[in-house]
């Protein structure tokens, strides 16, 4: 039996380069020694509490060095990250730890509130991340793992609302993360500092701003909240190399950049855009300020996260995501077949299916769903794509009505179930309208109860009490009624169209 671990990527790196500097979050910088030091201390600290091959952990902490050492503490220790997000609610984090079995929270003290409320909800044990940096008994080294054990488990909303369990083994991330680093006419190196902006509890994040770069030995700079105007001073102070982010980082980046007296965007080596389609015009502006080419790609929790991007070494198309990565094959599927992959011509749309090294091992304690999405090999995204004659992918619409808000998936039904919540409330619609630093912004049309006095402003408020803060609607309407087609499903086309127009 073969074995593998993505604690090796930390590993071999503090062998190689002990007094490199792997980390920088405002005054701390840390070197490659310390962290991996750190992380076994947290391995010796969830060893003593019986953490040990396939138990999971659940990590809730922001960007700063202690994430790190959370993730590679439990991985070292042979056990298997669950990620939550600090955006959830106490409700929403609970039922995630629960039903990945996790009886430990791991946190940073930023959210020990949220930590001890989701703990509380799940009967889990919150610890304290720094409280175990210090443990006296490190383990000597990691435990190994088989490649197709589960490394990570990340959370992603499904069709049905109920956010599902993606399940990444140590060989997905693993070989997602080298095409990252390395199948690139600007390959990464030990000499690359790298923006840590993108939430490392995000798959994105995870693997092009933390797992990649520590894997080359180079820096990564830590932003535990995105600010464009600090992110702008770190890009010069730091002399950044390498640049990943989502559209709205972009958006306001640029905006940053026109203030009285901030400071230029240093030339960057590569800069890399995904999460949400990137506008022409912004991706130009981009160019421009940043002084390189920029990456436009494409990816899913599903996929670890990488299915392609554009390329040197094909040309680059701006408004396509590229080719598919190495070991990686992306074809377009018909979409109305939904019990077989029956694949297309070049040039018709359908649905974009993936198969290759970067697919996950399926979704925790649901087999029926992983069977759906997995067919003859493929799997199917649900995203609505086309390739032309050059073999540039593009991804034109959404199956199932996604919402993509600052690069966070939003499923509408998630959203319309805790508005109908609202006493005053009788019926939701959620749609996608375009937005210029979102990219989509959430827009809710309800009906009310008979006698029932409700604002817009009333189901806002609940929506932002009751949802994640990139979940809730910014913008709601109030109607006498809602559209139907025949079979008394609310047309969700008709309201996004029309809030389109409105919106000019």
């Amino acid at each position: 039996m073969p074995t593998l671990s993505l604690a090796s990527i930390l590993s071999d790196s503090a062998k190689r380069r002990p007094s490199k500097t792997a980390v920088v979050q405002g005054e701390r910088r840390v070197s490659y020694a310390d962290l991996w030091d750190a992380s076994l201390r947290v391995a010796g600290a969830l060893t003593e509490r019986q953490v040990g091959p396939g138990v999971r952990v659940a990590v809730l902490l922001p960007n700063v060095v202690e994430f790190i050492t959370a993730y590679y503490g439990v991985i070292a220790a042979g056990g298997t990250v669950v990620m939550i997000s600090p955006l959830l609610t106490p409700e929403e984090g609970s039922d995630m730890v629960r039903r990945s079995g996790a009886d430990i929270v791991l946190y940073h003290e930023s959210f020990g509130d949220l930590a001890r409320s989701i703990a509380e909800g799940s009967t889990a044990q919150a610890l304290q991340v720094s409280d175990l940096m210090d443990h006296p008994r490190p383990l000597p080294t990691y435990v190994t793992r088989a490649p197709n054990d589960i490394a990570v488990i990340i959370f992603t909303s499904g069709t049905t609302g109920r956010p599902k369990g993606v399940m990444l083994s140590h060989l997905n991330l693993l070989l997602s993360m080298h095409n990252m680093a390395y199948d690139s006419d600007t390959p990464a190196n030990s000499t690359d500092v790298v923006m840590g902006c993108l939430p490392l509890f995000h798959i994105f994040g995870q693997q092009a701003v933390m797992n990649t770069p520590l894997r080359i030995g180079g820096t990564i700079v830590l932003l535990p909240r995105f600010d464009a105007a600090t992110c702008l001073r770190l890009l010069n102070d730091e002399h950044v190399t390498i640049f990943s982010g989502v559209p709205t980082m972009f958006v306001q980046l640029l905006q940053a950049a026109k203030e009285p007296g901030a400071p230029g965007i240093p030339q960057m080596k590569r800069v890399a855009s995904g999460g949400a389609a990137l506008p022409v015009s912004v991706l130009e502006q981009v160019e421009s300020t940043f002084g390189a080419q920029i990456t436009e790609g494409y990816g899913l929790s599903e996929t670890s996260p990488g299915v392609s991007s554009n390329q040197q070494v094909y040309g680059v198309r701006p408004g396509t995501v590229g080719h598919p990565v190495w070991g990686v094959e992306a074809e377009i599927a018909d979409s109305d077949i939904e019990d077989r992959v029956e694949l297309l011509a070049t040039g018709e749309r359908g649905e974009v299916v993936v198969r290759g090294h970067c697919v996950f091992e399926g979704y925790l304690d649901d087999p029926e769903a992983t069977a759906a999405a997995i067919q003859d090999g493929w799997f199917r995204t649900g995203d609505i794509g086309v390739k032309d004659e050059d073999g540039f992918l593009s991804i034109v619409d959404r199956k199932k009505d996604l919402i993509i808000r600052g690069g966070y998936n939003v499923y509408p039904r998630e959203v319309e179930e805790v508005l109908v919540r609202h006493p005053g409330v009788q019926m939701a619609a959620v749609v996608g309208v375009p937005d210029d630093e979102h990219g989509e912004e959430i827009m809710a049309f309800v009906t009310l109860t008979p006698g029932a006095e409700v604002t817009a402003e009333d189901v806002r408020a609940y929506g932002k009490e009751h949802l994640a803060r990139y979940k809730y609607p910014r913008h709601v309407q109030v109607r006498d009624a809602l559209p139907m087609g025949p079979s008394m499903k609310i047309l969700r086309r008709e309201l996004r169209d029309e809030a389109a127009r409105q919106q000019g």
